[in-house]
């Protein structure tokens, strides 16, 4: 994967396009969850970090009430609209994303009039590691400041979570909006989906002598179509049957009795929420007790749950999962929403090449689509850059 390019050369890439320097360039990074996935809509606790890729945007306010926006990664053409068109209807592919933070800004009464825009992001998108909310975060915190709305951090994030819900059709919860917003370098954030309540939680990887391996399997996910939906359809149903307002509400010691409330697919889906708040729990413990080296066996615990009580991971998640445990790592789990996307590795730093060797040739050897492979470490959230 590239590097990003630097906040001056998106803005000469602005210039370029539209031939007007831009007023600024903003920049928000994916995320990488470390535990806690379907949590966050079930109001639990995850526990995300900040990566070192990020969405970049460059903008310049007009003085006419028209938009047009340029993505500098594989899209071709200005994109051009009247802002007193807007509407969720009107937003169509990867414009969805930096309009729909738009219109939920100008329906908050953020006064937004005409714009320029150029995306440029080195977040591999449908890899599960949050494309769509860097772009959001990074627009969010550009018109925050251009516009003088004086929006906090955690308003911010709701306004992202509304646009993937009302814009994209995406029934996300605020997990990935909230790591990139909130994060800082060395930190995972760690995260009440209810309460909306946040605290940094250290994980200097480096100094352990670890990193995190993302392996992007090219198996296209999409938050939007129908398997997300159905597993959150499938936490409402568990909750609505077991008398609470969320998942969250679900101890480990009353799944015994929800068995026998739960069809045998509701139960498995209630069963891995439950046990995965619990997870975040016991993970933030343990980093604070014996530090990051200690929790490998909750992040591959994570991953059987998401195979085999949530149905979401895939043959090329497994492999990935199962070839890097086979090769040093101190565990690994598949990471975002499921169907596809990446997989993590925890692993002493030393063994970055051994464990890339051997999931490339297992993917080679099972006729699988060569991964992406790459190291993360936890980077700031998003920020003015230029």
């Amino acid at each position: 994967m590239s590097a990003a390019p630097g906040p001056a050369q998106v803005a000469e890439k602005f210039a370029a396009a539209f031939g007007q320097a831009p007023d600024g360039v903003w920049s928000a990074p994916g995320r990488v969850n470390l535990i806690g996935e379907h949590t966050d809509y079930n109001d639990g606790f995850v526990l995300p970090f900040a990566i070192d890729r990020t969405a970049q945007v460059a903008i310049r306010l007009r003085a006419d009430n028209t938009a047009r926006l340029l993505s500098g990664y594989g899209h071709q053409g200005v994109v051009s609209l009247e802002m007193a068109t807007l509407s969720p209807e009107t937003m169509k592919g990867w414009t969805a994303y930096p309009l729909g933070v738009v219109w939920v800004l100008r329906q908050m009464g953020v006064d937004i009039g005409g714009f320029d825009l150029y995306l440029d992001s080195t977040v591999p998108t449908g890899a599960g590691l949050s494309s769509s909310a860097a772009i959001e975060c990074a627009v969010a915190s550009a018109f925050n400041e251009l516009c003088g709305a004086g929006l906090t951090a955690n308003q911010l994030v709701l306004v992202g979570q509304r646009a993937e819900n009302e814009v994209v059709g995406a029934p996300t919860g605020i997990l990935d909006q909230s790591a990139s917003l909130l994060a800082t370098g060395g930190h995972a954030v760690f995260l009440d989906c209810r309460t909306q309540e946040s605290r940094l939680v250290p994980l200097d990887l480096a100094a352990a002598g670890l990193l995190v391996l993302v392996v992007d399997t090219k198996v296209t996910h999409a938050h939007a179509t129908g398997g997300y939906a159905a597993r959150r359809a499938s936490c409402e149903l568990g909750a609505e049957v077991l008398g609470v307002a969320a998942l969250r509400d679900v101890a480990a010691a009353d799944l015994a009795v929800a068995a026998g409330l739960l069809d045998a697919q509701t139960f498995r889906r209630v069963r891995h929420v439950v046990t995965e708040d619990q997870r975040v729990l016991d993970t933030v413990a343990v980093l604070a007790d014996a530090g990051p080296a200690a929790i490998g066996a909750l992040l591959t615990a994570s991953h059987a749950s998401m195979r085999d009580d949530f149905d979401i991971s895939c043959d090329e998640l497994d492999l990935a999962v199962e070839t890097a445990l086979a090769n040093g790592a101190l565990g690994a789990r598949m990471t975002g929403g499921g169907f596809g996307g990446s997989a993590i590795a925890l692993i002493p730093a030393a063994e970055e090449p051994r464990v890339r060797a051997a999931v490339v040739r297992a993917f080679a050897d099972a006729g699988f689509t060569a991964p992406d492979i790459f190291a993360v470490s936890p980077a700031p959230g998003a920020r003015r850059v230029l």
